[in-house]
Parts: C-alpha cells; structure tokens; sequence
C-alpha cells in the first residue's frame, strides 16, 4: 500500500539550502521534479529575493551544476535546477528508491519534506539509505495513504485540506465567495503551494470518476 512519511531536514542537507547563508529570507519551495534515471530535476519556487541574486546564492553548493530562471510572477520566481550526478543527498537517496516528493518547503530554519512510496519497504528503504549515507533526517509523520471518500481517489491530507477548505469559503462558488488568497492564509500556505495541492487533488478525483480506466 501507498505510504506517505513526513520529515524535517537541516538546510544543508539539501543543495538549494545554500542559498539561506546569504539571503536568510529567502522561502524556496519545490514545485515538480522530474526523474532522469537515478536522479531529478527540480522545478522551484524562490521568494523574497532579487532575480539577480539568486543565481549567485546557488554557487558555493557543490551540488549545483546549472540553475536556470523560467518564469516570474511579481517577485516570486521559477527556476530549474541540474545537479552533480556524483552529488550524494536527499534527492537522490529519493530518486534511488523511486519515492515521489508531494511537497517540499525550505527556509533558513530547515526543510519540510511529504513524500510519497509505493509500499512501507519504499519508504523504509529510503530511510535506511539515508542512515547509510549520514543524511540527516527527523522523521515527524508516516501513514497510509487511503483512500478518501470513495474508492481509489488516494488524496494526501494536505490536498483534501486544500480542497475541502476552499469548498466551505465559498471559492469554487459563482460568483466566488473568497479568493485564492483567502483560502492560502486560512490554511497556513503560500498561494503558489495552494495552487498546487488543488490542482494535484483535482488530478486525483477527475482520474478517479470521471475517467474510463
């Protein structure tokens, strides 16, 4: 059965935590990641910096091979994000056991990371390997993922918080009753993370009954 573990990590366990050192600000959060073989990707989210600092914050980490700006809206910017193969971290103790990263947020007092395995042994292995490897993990939360109202919709809680709550504000009404800034700040979250975990749960419950499998 699916598994979703929750842990907090140091910022320097994780190679975009470099930018914390000079701009303590600064609130990174993972958007999409993308496998290549044993590795990924990553698509991120940097707030509360300058364009042109940030390429210059990601320097001094030795797991950084290229960092490329995609997008901006107002003062939140996208990047992409390549790293050294030979770079041995969270991602890639990740990427090994093929465990999916749900959501991952970092600031200059550590990471928080909800990640997703296919079975326990996914996760546990995972687990494992990082104590092999000295990554530095505290594990806060592991559950099941089951399914939500109705069999096989397998939404993560965060995403049916996200959903539910923006039900009951009223914002998929006509006219809407409260906006996507609203629902962000009663949940505790950014709109951008908002965004996602809505778009993700409306993944999830489309595919599950509206689509012919």
């Amino acid at each position: 059965m699916a598994t979703v573990m929750e842990f907090t990590s140091p910022v320097e366990e994780f190679p975009l935590g470099s930018i914390f050192e000079n701009l303590p600000e600064v609130r990174v959060e993972l958007e999409r990641l993308v496998p290549q073989d044993e590795f990924v990707i990553p698509y991120f989210w940097v707030r509360g910096v300058e364009a042109d600092d940030i390429e210059a914050a990601f320097q001094d980490h030795v797991g950084v091979v290229n960092l490329e700006l995609i997008d901006s809206i107002e003062s939140e910017y996208l990047m992409r994000a390549e790293w050294n193969p030979a770079y041995f971290g969270i991602l890639r103790a990740l990427a090994e056991e093929d465990i999916a990263i749900l959501s991952g947020v970092g600031t200059n007092r550590g990471w928080h990371f909800e990640v997703r395995g296919e079975t326990r042994e996914d996760i546990s292995d995972f687990r494992s390997n990082c104590q092999a490897k000295d990554i530095s993990i505290d594990i806060t939360a592991v559950h099941a993922l089951l399914p939500v109202q109705g069999e096989g919709y397998e939404l993560t809680d965060a995403q049916r918080e996200a959903l539910v709550t923006a039900y009951e504000c009223g914002y998929f009404d006509s006219p809407r009753r409260c906006s996507l800034a609203d629902v962000a700040d009663e949940i505790g979250i950014t709109q951008q993370s908002l965004s996602s975990r809505l778009r993700r749960g409306h993944n999830k419950l489309i595919a599950a009954t509206l689509v012919d499998q």
